[in-house]
C-alpha cells in the first residue's frame, strides 16, 4: 500500500473526527458542561475501572481459546500484550494496536505474526456478530433511529461477507493462491514469493476450535465482554445521577449507548475514537432526553475512563518490557506492511 493512501486514509479519519467534534460543541453551553463534571459522584468510576480491566482479561482469556489451535500461548502474555495493543491504539492511527498485539505475541513465542493477526480477524468478527445479537435482542423494545438501524445492516452485510470469504479462502486455498498470484502477475517476483508466504501463515490462523465445548465457552465469554461494556456505561449514568433527573432513562439506556458508540469503532477516525464516540455518545443520550452540554460532559468522562488508564498500564508495560514509543510505532508500521497484502 502506498504511503499517499496511508496518508489519504489518516486524513479522512482525522476530518471525520474534527467534524464530529464541530457538531458535538456546536450548541454546547461550557458553564452546563462544567456544572456537570463537578455534580458527578466519581465513586462510581472505581468499579467502573476494574470492570475495564476485567473485561479485558476476558478478551485476553477468549484470545487463549482463539490462538489454541495454533500455539498454547499463556494468559500473561496475552494479557500484556492486548493492554498494549489497546494503548498503542489510544495514539496510533488505523488500529495499528492490532498488528502490535500480533507482533507482541508472535515475538515472544515464535508463532508467525500474521497467523496471529488472523485470530484478532475473527475476534472482530465475533465482536460484532455479538454487538448485532444485542442490538437484535434491543431494536424489539426500543426503535434505533434509521441511520443505526443502516449501519447495522451494513456492518452485518460487511462482516458475513467476510467470514465467508475467510472460509472460502481455508477450504479452497489453492484456488485462492491461484487468484492472488493473478492478481499480483504485474509485480515483481520478490513481491508474489512474499504475499503468498504471507497469505498461507494467515490462512493458517483461521482455524476451527478444537471441541464444541470450546464454541459455547467462547460465546459465553463474548457476552459476558459486552455484558462488562454495558455495565460500564450504567455505573457512568450513575455517577452523573442521570437515572434520578431525566424519567426516560432506563435499563435499556447502557445497551443502547453501547450499540450505538460501537459505532465510533467501526468507521474511520483519529486515534482513540475521539470526536465519535464523543458525538454519538451525545445522540444516543439527547433520545432519552439529556440535554447535550451535559451528555458532552458524560461523554468525555467515559471516553477518559476507557482510554487514560490503558494508556498508563500500556506505557508502564513497555517500560517494563523495556521497549519505547518509538519503537513501537516502527513495530506498527512493519506489521502493517507484512500483512497490508491481506
Amino acid at each position: 500500500m502506498a504511503k499517499g493512501f496511508k496518508d489519504w486514509k489518516i486524513g479522512i479519519g482525522l476530518l471525520i473526527a474534527a467534524l464530529c467534534l464541530f457538531l458535538a460543541f456546536r450548541k454546547v453551553d461550557f458553564s452546563q458542561m462544567w456544572s456537570a463534571f463537578k455534580s458527578a459522584n466519581y465513586i462510581y468510576f472505581f468499579p467502573a475501572l476494574l470492570i475495564i480491566f476485567f473485561s479485558h482479561w476476558l478478551r485476553a482469556l477468549r484470545w487463549k481459546y482463539l490462538l489454541k489451535p495454533i500455539a498454547d500461548i499463556r494468559m500473561s502474555t496475552l494479557y500484556s500484550s492486548l493492554l498494549i495493543g489497546y494503548m498503542a491504539n489510544t495514539f496510533l492511527p488505523a488500529h495499528l494496536g492490532e498488528f502490535i498485539r500480533a507482533y507482541l505475541v508472535g515475538k515472544q513465542h515464535s508463532v508467525k505474526g500474521s497467523a496471529v493477526f488472523a485470530t484478532i480477524v475473527i475476534e472482530r468478527i465475533i465482536d460484532v456478530f455479538t454487538l448485532l445479537l444485542l442490538m437484535a435482542l434491543t431494536i424489539i423494545v426500543f426503535p434505533f433511529p434509521q441511520w443505526v438501524q443502516k449501519s447495522g445492516y451494513i456492518s452485518f452485510a460487511f462482516i458475513v461477507l467476510l467470514f465467508i470469504a475467510l472460509l472460502l479462502m481455508k477450504r479452497y486455498r489453492d484456488r485462492a493462491m491461484k487468484i492472488v498470484n493473478a492478481v499480483l502477475k504485474p509485480f515483481p517476483a520478490g513481491v508474489r514469493h512474499k504475499a503468498d508466504d504471507l497469505l498461507h501463515s494467515f490462512l493458517d490462523g483461521v482455524v476451527p476450535l478444537q471441541t464444541w465445548g470450546h464454541y459455547i465457552f467462547v460465546s459465553v465469554l463474548s457476552l459476558l465482554i459486552w455484558s462488562c461494556y454495558g455495565y460500564i456505561f450504567q455505573l457512568g449514568l450513575l455517577a452523573f445521577n442521570f437515572i434520578d433527573i431525566y424519567p426516560s432513562i432506563t435499563w435499556l439506556t447502557p445497551l443502547v449507548l453501547l450499540v450505538i458508540t460501537t459505532i465510533a469503532v467501526l468507521v474511520p477516525s483519529s486515534p482513540g475514537y475521539v470526536g465519535t464516540y464523543h458525538y454519538l455518545c451525545q445522540l444516543t443520550l439527547d433520545l432519552f432526553g439529556v440535554p447535550g452540554s451535559e451528555a458532552l460532559s458524560f461523554a468525555f468522562a467515559l471516553h477518559g475512563l476507557n482510554f487514560l488508564p490503558l494508556l498508563v498500564v500500556g506505557l508502564i508495560l513497555v517500560s517494563v518490557m523495556g521497549m519505547s514509543i518509538k519503537g513501537i510505532q516502527t513495530e506498527a508500521k512493519k506489521e502493517v506492511a507484512e500483512n497490508e497484502v491481506q
